[in-house]
């Protein structure tokens, strides 16, 4: 418990100065990573006369399981984010695991000693999750992904030397169809804009491979070579990795926003208006914006008020041109006056004596060209009647 509460409140004094920066992905990115792999007991299945368990199989065939023991693995990947949270990437992947023991044959295995290394690629489509959505306002983004593609395993020479003085030599290379499923987290790292730390855990797994192996026995010093002999089934990996990823046209952090502006009226009778500003593409509130929403509320205490009118605003900037950006800076304004009147709520105001209204990007605080961020048009405008 205390670890974790720890753990937490690291977490958040980390996130509270950089809690902007959050960032859904835009375009091309590149990332790499590398970590612990962990292979689950795999099958091997031999043709007859390969398996040298201290006689010859006699044309029946036989199976046993290879335990395997620590591993790592390594990736790189290319891939382009389309901006509203999903991401498609290129892969490539290089997975190491050593085998330690040997189970299963005609007679106890005395000591088995090799490792096996995969290689190869899969397109991977991911999709992140923006906290925002729920009200957190923190650089941590979740995300989940699926990935397919094609391995090569590469057996390294898979020596076991059996109780009775037989020895048994597996080797070779196969491939087969790989697919993975990825749940994982990206931290963004402040002052470097579009470079996060990754995290992520990975199972991935490879089909039965029916590019049968080599074996090679010596039972009653004699030798035996069986090509092809040996085949592999369904392999499970377990991965745990930490990585890197940079997004390479991740917009810099927007100027602050202008100070509010109060306009105190000379006469409790004449509206009072109170300014509060947005960062770009956002809703949430700065603390420096919960202020002047605390100010508004307790001002309407103090003078006479029938009605709050609450006016959501945006300027005419976005990544979608035509209508379909008009529309979307319309729900956005909307949402800025939502997040306003929910904050004077807090502060005491009832619901009733508010109405909230969004007018997207009309009647701007400062004529400018199309497409213009303008830090002081994405406003939210509350007039005490």
């Amino acid at each position: 418990m205390r670890l974790r509460t720890a753990l937490l409140a690291t977490t958040f004094a980390v996130a509270t100065p950089a809690a902007a920066m959050a960032s859904t992905i835009t375009g091309p990115y590149v990332s790499l990573g590398g970590g612990y792999n962990l292979v689950q007991t795999q099958h091997a299945h031999f043709k007859n006369g390969t398996n040298a368990g201290g006689r010859l199989d006699n044309g029946k065939g036989t199976s046993s399981k290879l335990r395997h023991n620590t591993g790592f693995t390594t990736m790189g990947s290319f891939g382009w984010g389309f901006g509203n949270g999903l991401r498609v990437e290129v892969e490539g992947v290089y997975n190491y695991s050593n085998i330690s023991g040997r189970h299963g044959t005609p007679v106890s295995a005395y000591k088995t000693k090799g490792h096996d290394q995969g290689y190869g690629g899969l397109i991977n489509v991911l999709y992140d999750i923006d906290l925002r959505q729920f009200g957190i306002d923190v650089p941590v983004t979740p995300f989940v992904g699926i990935g397919a593609g094609y391995l090569w395993q590469n057996m390294a020479p898979l020596d076991t030397v059996y109780r009775n003085g037989n020895k048994n030599r597996i080797g070779g290379t196969g491939g087969s169809f790989a697919y993975q499923g990825i749940v994982g987290a990206a931290y963004d790292i402040p002052g470097v804009p579009g470079l996060a730390v990754t995290t992520e855990y990975r199972m991935m797994g490879q089909l039965d491979d029916h590019r049968s192996y080599n074996s090679s026995a010596w039972v009653g010093g004699n030798h035996y070579n069986s090509h092809r002999g040996v085949k592999m089934d369904h392999r499970f990996n377990h991965q745990f990795i930490l990585g890197l990823r940079y997004a390479f046209d991740t917009a810099p952090p927007a100027p602050p926003p202008a100070p509010p502006t109060v306009v105190a009226p000379p006469q409790p009778s004449v509206a009072r208006t109170y300014l509060v500003f947005f960062d770009f593409d956002k809703s949430a509130l700065t603390p420096r914006a919960r202020e002047i929403v605390r100010e508004a509320a307790q001002a309407s205490t103090r003078v006479q008020t029938t009605r709050i009118e609450v006016n959501g605003y945006t300027d005419n900037s976005s990544a979608h041109p035509g209508p379909r950006g008009q529309r979307y800076n319309m729900g956005l304004s909307i949402r800025r006056a939502k997040s306003v009147k929910a904050e004077l709520i807090r502060d005491g105001v009832p619901a009733t004596a508010i109405d909230i209204h969004g007018y997207g990007e009309s009647h701007p605080l400062v004529p400018t060209g199309p497409n213009t961020r303008e830090p002081q048009n994405r406003r939210v405008e509350i007039i005490l009647k």
